[in-house]
């Protein structure tokens, strides 16, 4: 059974990292069922295992938290979806590229259904968005934003932490580091690109797309 977690208030990311280590732990010994927890977090940076110091643009600016996981530095807050997915890989076939395209997945038929179309860029983690209401890149390529982060830590075959989807954040936010360590690239939400999408409304339709993805069904649990 996969669970599936919604944290209506605000939680520490040591306490998250916490629990999330406790649970991966659990699954590992078959304590505990594979868990997908969301939820939001106070204004933080993360700095993943691939970060750089030049990156981090105002060091005082929020917490900075060094994490086990794969990627630069990312930006948590108020209005972000947090998604920390807990799962068996070894069971699901010991294929972490498989996994991580699952999560690619999960978010893009997310966002299509509000008329959202994500994108994914060769050497460019996360999915993007084209903003053809904006001036090119100096390339003449098309503008474009992420609009969500994917950074995952396998241990012994069980994941955790996840995905982030920007609904509402304050985007001034971001201005403190370079967003996973792409500079010539925005970022943006749904609100910003003017739909009035809601935290639950993303709740309903990622619930509603995960059994399309992973071939089951998650089983909701309390706070």
């Amino acid at each position: 059974m996969v669970e599936w977690k919604v944290s209506p208030d605000p939680v520490a990311y040591e306490d998250a990292l916490s629990e999330m280590e406790s649970r991966a732990a659990a699954i590992r010994e078959g304590r505990a069922a594979e868990r997908i927890w969301l939820l939001e977090h106070p204004p933080l940076y993360t700095a993943g295992t691939s970060a750089k110091v030049e990156d981090l643009r105002e060091p005082d600016r929020f917490p900075v938290h060094q994490v086990r996981r794969g990627g630069q530095y990312t930006y948590h807050g108020p209005g972000q979806r947090v998604v920390y997915v807990m799962v068996d890989v070894g069971a699901r076939g010991r294929d972490v590229r498989r996994f991580v395209g699952q999560l690619e997945a999960w978010v893009i038929a997310t966002l299509a259904e509000f008329g959202v179309t994500g994108e994914l860029r060769p050497g460019r983690v996360g999915v993007w968005v084209v903003r053809p209401e904006r001036p090119p890149a100096p390339s003449g390529a098309p503008a474009e934003d992420k609009i969500a982060a994917i950074g995952v830590k396998l241990t012994k075959w069980v994941s955790f932490h996840g995905i982030s989807i920007n609904v509402e954040p304050d985007l001034g936010h971001f201005d403190g580091i370079v967003p996973c360590g792409i500079s010539d690239h925005g970022v943006t939400s749904l609100v910003d690109l003017g739909l009035p999408v809601t935290m639950a409304d993303l709740d309903v339709a990622l619930f509603r797309n995960f059994e399309g993805i992973f071939g089951e069904a998650p089983q909701i649990v309390g706070a």
